[in-house]
């Protein structure tokens, strides 16, 4: 799992990654210092809970990936299975790259 989490942060742009249960308690992450690993793991579980909830009323299909744009950079909340991959990044990043290497890398975690 680490593996995976520290062959994803070697991508251009992202600056950090984690995997986080459904209950936001952290399995695993290679953040950078500054970001607070259980505060964005409650932040992940929460909105990512939140936005199932809403597309359950819409009968839409599962949630897939959320993606936040802030000031900084942005967070991708990526369904893996057995959790959320947490990505982080800076604000110019190719969004197109991020997403493939997210779809890698929750391929490489269900394969663990």
């Amino acid at each position: 799992m680490y593996e995976v989490l520290g062959d994803l942060n070697k991508t251009s742009g992202i600056t950090g990654s984690m995997l986080v249960g459904n209950d936001g308690i952290v399995i695993a992450q290679d953040l950078d210092e500054s970001f607070e690993g259980e505060a964005i793991g409650a932040l992940a579980a929460s909105i990512t809970t939140n936005i199932q909830k809403s597309l359950d009323r819409l009968e839409s299909t599962p949630l897939k990936q959320v993606t936040i744009e802030a000031e900084q950079g942005k967070l991708f909340f990526t369904d893996a299975g057995l959790g959320i991959l947490v990505v982080t990044t800076d604000k110019n990043v190719n969004i197109g790259l991020i997403r493939l290497e997210i779809k890698n890398a929750v391929s490489k975690l269900k394969l663990a």
